[in-house]
């Protein structure tokens, strides 16, 4: 049998070991091990509120008593449907401390999307924030919910904020809801003041047991429930934390600008904080300047995030009045990280800017550029500690040759169980060996570093020519006017699909139509020049950050249909 060769091993620094010898603990020991090593440092700060790691352990622990009394057993599932708050990190711990699984929901969702989360998860619970209690209110005939608990961002803002924020929520939502507690809605002081904290401990096995059910975004068809098990997110976690091995427990103060409904920015800032004893910043919602602001105040040392939040900072016109100098690194996930913003962002801060990769299926992370290493400009870097990835052929048929471009497959203790009661989607993409299929394009160089060329999905084939997306994008991200770009195939009578690029223009720009077309036709073949350009004030994004390229797509087939029709 033919070894398997990982040329990546040859740059990992002596400080990161290519196998780690991971820890066989529930998710939850690492907030109980936090509390008892740093009981008194802060854990949370939250919008001028902070809370110490016996704080946050000790609230878990009351929540998880409660939660115990009205009848959660092992194994089942709690929707938390929360911006980034102390709530939202005290339910994920609370849930998993009494052998729970999270269903991580987001807050956007409209009543229909909750409504089909919750039918396919069994969720018996959801714990929401108070303005989102109409919502799970309404669906809750048509669900397995026996319990609503609510809370409300007021409930850990300092006097006097606590006091005026129901007015600025009013005046923002146009709404005031004000639940009652009852047999099945229960107010979350009403929680703290009433539970013990006494809960009944429950034995989980880190291999076997669940902790998560992260639901992926449904660009084809309804969205499925990734089933990760608590060993899965911990090495995860344990791989994020050598591989920023300057990085020193009890020092560190992470930046949760990332949503902690999705799974990036769960492992990325959460569960990475709460094992590494560090202090979270969290923010309920991406503002620029509100981000400058409290990175000047707060001084994080470590940023994860996403371009569009890097770019959005590159573009504000204030950026120069504050310092940014605290930041020492940053990992860049869920989208391309364009090679201008990273040297520009890396030159306003002084630290370091990377770009990984990975999936929901993969807890998320599989690959990165070494933080403190060597790094490979478009490339999303080399495979993890314990992980292996591969290029296979366009036909499926035996692996790539180096440079060739195929399907990204990765295989490691981080790759899912599977899709919640989806067994046939799941022996589609996940071999009996282990190896998971991505669904990415790309393709690795000698050096074992990887390039995603982009999503099997959004290739565009035009006139019998594969053209990928990230590659044309790469170019409108290098003119100087162009703040965003995204690149997408629309139906062509005469060509199959043709390419079309979105663009937001940079603040004062007045560039033309004509004019990125003879930037573009001097810097790409002629078969990947878009052929039609669109200029918006914005594009659609996901709560990371991610371009909603998909959204696009159908908004182009609807006008082509509505056209048809006319």
């Amino acid at each position: 049998m033919a070894t398997f060769h990982r040329p990546w091993h040859a740059h990992y620094p002596p400080e990161v070991p290519a196998t780690i010898e991971y820890d066989k603990h529930p998710l939850h020991y690492y907030l109980e091990d936090s509390a008892k090593k740093y009981g008194e440092k802060k854990a949370l700060y939250f919008m001028g509120k902070e809370l110490s790691y016996k704080e946050v352990y000790d609230q878990s622990k009351a929540l998880a008593s409660y939660l115990q009394d009205l009848g959660l057993e092992k194994g089942d599932r709690v929707s938390i449907m929360l911006p980034n708050c102390p709530q939202s990190v005290i339910s994920y711990y609370a849930v998993l401390l009494i052998g729970g699984v999270v269903v991580q929901t987001n807050p956007l969702y409209m009543e229909r999307e909750l409504e089909y989360q919750l039918k396919d998860s069994g969720a018996k619970m959801i714990i929401c924030l108070d303005i989102l209690y109409p919502k799970a209110a309404n669906v809750k005939a048509e669900t397995s919910l026996e319990h609503i608990i609510v809370t409300g961002i007021k409930d850990y803002l300092p006097f006097p904020k606590n006091k005026i924020y129901p007015f600025i929520q009013k005046r923002q939502y146009q709404v005031l809801v004000r639940p009652e507690q009852s047999s099945d809605t229960h107010l979350w002081p009403h929680i703290l003041d009433q539970s013990m904290g006494e809960f009944e401990p429950v034995e989980v096995d880190p291999v076997e047991d669940l902790a998560l059910l992260q639901y992926t975004g449904g660009t084809t068809g309804f969205p499925k429930g990734v089933m990760l098990t608590h060993y899965n997110l911990v090495v995860n976690t344990q791989m994020s934390k050598r591989w920023l091995y300057k990085s020193k427990d009890g020092k560190d103060i992470v930046l949760g600008v990332l949503p902690f409904f999705h799974v990036y920015g769960m492992t990325s800032v959460m569960n990475l904080s709460v094992m590494m004893g560090s202090k979270m910043i969290l923010m309920p919602k991406f503002d620029a300047e509100e981000v400058l602001k409290v990175i000047e105040k707060q001084k994080p040392t470590l940023f994860p995030g996403a371009p569009t939040i890097y770019i959005a900072l590159l573009n504000h016109p204030n950026l120069n009045k504050y310092d940014l100098s605290s930041i020492e690194a940053c990992l860049s996930g869920s989208a391309p990280l364009p090679v201008e913003v990273q040297e520009e962002f890396e030159k306003v801060t002084g630290g370091k800017l990377v770009e990984g990769y990975g999936l929901t299926e993969t807890s998320p992370v599989t690959h990165s550029n070494l933080v403190w290493g060597k790094r490979v400009s478009g490339s999303v870097g080399i495979p993890w500690p314990n992980t292996d990835a591969k290029i296979v052929k366009m036909d499926g048929e035996g692996e790539a040759d180096f440079g060739e471009i195929g399907e990204i497959v990765v295989k490691g203790p981080q790759v899912m169980r599977g899709y919640w009661n989806r067994p046939e989607e799941t022996a589609q993409v996940l071999s009996e060996d282990g190896w998971f299929r991505t669904g990415d394009m790309g393709y690795m160089n000698e050096d074992g570093y990887f390039f995603v060329v982009d999503r099997k999905k959004d290739m565009i084939i035009a006139g019998g020519y594969n053209i990928y997306p990230r590659e044309v994008e790469e170019v409108l991200y290098e003119h100087s006017e162009i703040q965003e770009a995204v690149v997408v195939g629309i139906p062509d009578p005469y060509r199959g699909e043709t390419v079309k690029a979105f663009i937001v223009k940079k603040q004062g720009s007045d560039i033309t139509e004509d004019e990125l077309n003879e930037y573009c036709r001097k810097h790409m073949a002629a078969f990947k020049v878009p052929r039609i350009y669109e200029f918006r004030e914005e594009l659609p994004k996901t709560a990371v950050g991610k371009i909603l390229r998909r959204s696009l797509v159908e908004e182009e087939k609807r006008k082509l249909e509505e056209s048809e029709s006319v």
